[in-house]
This record gives C-alpha cells, structure tokens and sequence, in this order.
C-alpha cells in the first residue's frame, strides 16, 4: 500500500487513481468531521466535495514534512466555516453488529451526548481539536498545525475543553445533586 506522499506525487505527476484512492481513504473521517461543524448533512457533503476539489488545485502547495491528513482536515475546516450556520449535527456511526445491541446503544448515546455538548459549550475551534485529537488521534504537533495554533494553546484549549465538557456531562448526570466548584 503507497503513503500518502507516495499518492500526492503520483497525483502531482497526473495520476487521477492516485488522487481517487486519497479520497478514498478520507472521504469518510472528512465527512464525520464536518458533520460536527456544519448545520446540515447537505453542508457537510458540499464542504466536504469543496475540500477535496480545494485539495486537488493546491496540491503543489502540501508540504511533505506535515502529515497529509493534517493539511485535508486544515482545507476542511476552512470549508466548513463558510457553510456553518446553526447548530452542528452529533457524530454518528454504524454500531458493530457483532456486539451486545444494548451496550452499543448505550455508547453511541453517551458519545453523540458528549459531541453535543461539545458544540453547545465549546467553540468551533476548541470542538475541532477535541475531534481532531480524541477521534482522529493526531498528536498535538498535528492539531496545533491543522488549526494554524501553538502547540501550547492546543494544549490548554484540550484541558480547559476537557474539564469543561466532563463537568456538564457530570452535571447532565445527576441532575438533583448540587456541585460545589471551587
């Protein structure tokens, strides 16, 4: 299987298959993406067909020190800024079949409850390092690039999003029971 970097020069060198199979591998983790930053599905696809067509015109300009999958989600959440509008849409996904229904039910509630939250309490910068962090799973060198941020502020923005979204959810949780921060 060829790297990314091994594609995006197939593709510089006009290889249409090679640009086709790095859709391919994203289109699928873009498009969850953008489903928690944009108001409807239908914005989410058209930001989603805007990155990629993004993608293809500058890829001269990707830089092969930085992941790939970094400079896609950078396009992306440039896309999805311009069609945001109203709230954003949960994360959702197939539950695996071969599991226990209930169980999945459960963790797909208590996940799509947490990315919820995250757009109602968060801004849309603090939520795409979450997602680009915990779903993703770049490091924090990526997110910070991804999001044109320090690394230090990726940092702080994560604890701060942390506490803050583990606090509502807490308090989401036992409604009757008063917290006393301090």
């Amino acid at each position: 299987m060829k790297t990314d970097e091994e594609l995006v020069t197939a593709a510089l060198e006009g290889s249409t298959p090679a640009f086709a199979e790095l859709v391919q591998r994203y289109q699928q983790r873009l498009l969850r993406f953008l489903l928690t930053r944009c108001a409807t599905r239908a914005d989410a696809e058209d930001a989603l067909q805007d990155t990629f067509l993004n993608a293809y015109r500058y890829l001269a300009s990707y830089r092969p020190q930085w992941r790939f999958s970094t400079w896609l989600y950078r396009i992306a959440m440039r896309n999805a800024a311009r069609k945001r509008g109203g709230e954003t849409l949960p994360y959702t996904d197939c539950p695996d079949e071969s599991a226990d229904p209930l169980a999945a039910c459960m963790r797909d509630s208590e996940r799509d409850n947490a990315w919820q939250a995250a757009g109602r309490l968060l801004t849309p910068e603090a939520q795409s390092a979450l997602w680009l962090r915990y779903v993703e799973d770049l490091p924090i060198r990526e997110v910070a690039r991804a999001l044109g941020r320090s690394q230090a502020w990726t940092k702080v923005t994560l604890m701060r999003s942390r506490r803050r979204l583990q606090s509502a959810l807490a308090d989401a949780a036992a409604p009757g029971e008063s917290k006393a921060y301090g």
